[in-house]
């Protein structure tokens, strides 16, 4: 079970919004993620997570999308349950 959200999805979808909108404009890009989070009450590190993961999602950075990430955790939760029945059918059979 995950642990409880700190923030609500409206409220993380604004920030990064927000973020990614000053970070594209050369004017405002430097700060701009220490200056949204700020106005915001957050942790700037929180904010700057959110923004690489929208922009690992988006395409624009290299790694493991969020969906790619949901579903290699249940294709690793199958493969448990599996090896699990699997150890469970052959100490049945050998006994």
């Amino acid at each position: 079970m995950a642990a409880p959200r700190k923030y609500p999805d409206e409220l993380r979808e604004r920030a990064t919004r927000m973020a990614v909108e000053l970070r594209a404009d050369p004017a405002t890009k430097q700060g701009a993620i220490a200056r949204v989070a700020e106005q915001l009450g957050m942790h700037p590190e929180t904010l700057r997570n959110w923004v690489r993961q929208a922009e690992v999602d988006g395409g624009v950075r290299p790694g493991t999308t969020t969906s790619d990430a949901h579903r290699l955790a249940e294709l690793e939760r199958e493969n448990r349950e599996l090896r699990r029945a699997n150890h469970i059918l052959r100490t049945a059979w050998s006994a």
